[in-house]
């Protein structure tokens, strides 16, 4: 019998996205890269904190993402680390990404990127700006989730 093992498939989460915007839709893309970027995904050498995705011409493109290339790379290529990558989504989903964000106002912005069968995919979130005050709600609600915690925790509740 074979033995499966559950390994950690999420390679990097993009935190400031859950702060900066209320994410109201999720969706999952595949991502077109190079084998040197692949290299680069398994070792973890990747940032998402100032990415985002543009729509221009019936396709997704996710813009500003940081893979640092390793040091083995193959002399005869010139690695791009914040080069244009290209988002694989069906019509049905560009569709609705499209007509969200030029008719209501929305944004799209990278969550999380992660394995799935042995392929890279990019969780991408249709969002709307926090303005300050949502943050410091927010930030708000968490502080007392995680007071109310210890106080369960002591048993003073």
């Amino acid at each position: 019998m074979k033995q499966t093992q559950k390994a950690n498939t999420s390679i990097t989460l993009n935190r400031k996205a859950h702060h900066e915007f209320f994410i109201e839709e999720r969706f999952e893309a595949g991502l077109v890269l190079e084998g040197w970027e692949v290299k680069s995904l398994r070792a973890g050498r990747v940032q998402l904190d100032q990415s985002y995705v543009i729509l221009r011409g019936n396709e997704a493109w996710l813009f500003g993402a940081l893979i640092t290339p390793l040091q083995t790379v193959s002399t005869h290529i010139t690695p791009d680390s914040q080069r244009t990558r290209k988002l694989l989504l069906n019509h049905r989903e560009l569709n609705k990404l499209i007509g969200n964000v030029e008719r209501k106002g929305y944004t799209i912005v990278p969550i999380s990127l992660y394995w799935k069968n042995n392929r890279v995919k990019l969780e991408i979130g249709l969002a709307k700006g926090k303005k300050q005050h949502d943050k410091r709600a927010t930030e708000k609600e968490r502080d007392w989730q995680r007071e109310k915690q210890r106080m369960f925790k002591s048993g003073r509740m």
